[in-house]
């Protein structure tokens, strides 16, 4: 079973740590994001992979083939960012066996054993307060009737979550070919969505699975959720002597933390040294240094340095006094 991964986004929203690694490399709870998705497809039986890369795509490179060499990797290149169809499109082959497409900066609350069906043709759904800003499916039962993307007035509540399990890739790679040859767009791009509706309209069934949830990882505050998420289902590593520790807490063997209270949801990466700090729902890249902070809802980059010198106070009683 193949499984074809879009990962050639810039990651604007999460500038500045994007100027330096792509989204999907950013570290949580001890790995790349994109990491963590692939391990959560293995054990469904992928067996290949198909890496769309652009934005640093040698980062990404560098790391699949170190650590997901078993998976017998490709990386067609985007050098156009035309629509998730057109980064699809270009990690599809001319074959009848199955195909899983997922995201590679989301992480998905689902059971991917229970998701994938050779039989079918699926795609995750999850329901949401306002369906407007995403591709939304209309259904009868469990079987899609439409696909609509980004609906002024949605008909349903179940948007789609960016997981699609396809029984014969060639199909759908028939169907997006179509998009880019008839120049079929919407809001400009060609959508993943839209071929999928095409497939609807010629008499392919497609089903939903409704999951429990997913965690996108475009913007700070939905990182440190998928970061806390993250945390909860892995193996929490604490590997810190001069700290107390909240689990759970991820710290890697070769971070230094001293004489500071580590968690909950904390990440340290490897280089770090942090020291009189109190840290919390918080990510510290490789490599950075933190002294003399108390930190929370927080992402350090590489290399970065946060500090602060000690205070005197000399305050009365009955008073109050406050650092914003």
């Amino acid at each position: 079973m193949r499984a074809v991964i879009p990962a050639a986004g810039i990651g604007k929203r999460l500038r500045p740590h994007t100027l330096v690694v792509p989204k999907v490399m950013i570290n949580l709870a001890g790995k790349p994001l994109l990491g963590h998705v692939i391990d959560a497809i293995e054990g469904a039986g992928i067996n290949s992979l198909s890496m769309i890369v652009g934005y640093k795509n040698e980062q990404v490179e560098a790391y699949i083939k170190r650590d997901y060499a078993h998976l017998d990797p490709s990386f067609p290149f985007q050098g156009e960012r035309k629509g998730l169809g057109h980064a699809v499109l270009q990690g599809l082959e001319d074959r009848e066996d199955s195909v899983l497409v997922i995201l590679g900066d989301t992480v998905f609350d689902v059971d991917f054993t229970q998701f994938v069906d050779p039989e079918k043709n699926i795609i995750g759904v999850v329901e949401v307060e306002d369906p407007r800003r995403f591709g939304v499916a209309e259904v009868d039962g469990d079987r899609v009737t439409n696909l609509v993307e980004k609906p002024e007035h949605p008909k349903s509540n179940l948007a789609l979550a960016g997981l699609y399990f396809m029984k014969d890739q060639r199909v759908l790679k028939a169907a997006l070919e179509k998009l880019v040859r008839e120049d079929i767009r919407t809001r400009g791009e060609y959508q993943l969505t839209d071929a999928l509706q095409l497939l609807i309209r010629e008499g392919h069934e497609i089903e939903v699975k409704r999951i429990n949830g997913w965690y996108d990882c475009g913007t700070r505050e939905s990182l440190l959720d998928s970061h806390r998420y993250l945390l909860r289902h892995t193996h929490s590593t604490e590997h810190a002597k001069g700290a107390i520790l909240h689990p759970p807490v991820y710290i890697h063997p070769e971070a230094v933390v001293e004489n500071s209270i580590i968690g909950p949801y904390v990440t340290i990466d490897k280089g770090s040294h942090v020291q009189n700090a109190i840290l919390t729902n918080t990510i510290v890249s490789r490599h950075a240094c933190i002294d003399n902070m108390i930190l929370k809802d927080s992402l350090i980059g590489e290399n970065a340095i946060v500090a602060s010198p000690s205070r005197t106070i000399n305050i009365g009683d009955y008073s109050e006094l406050k650092f914003d």
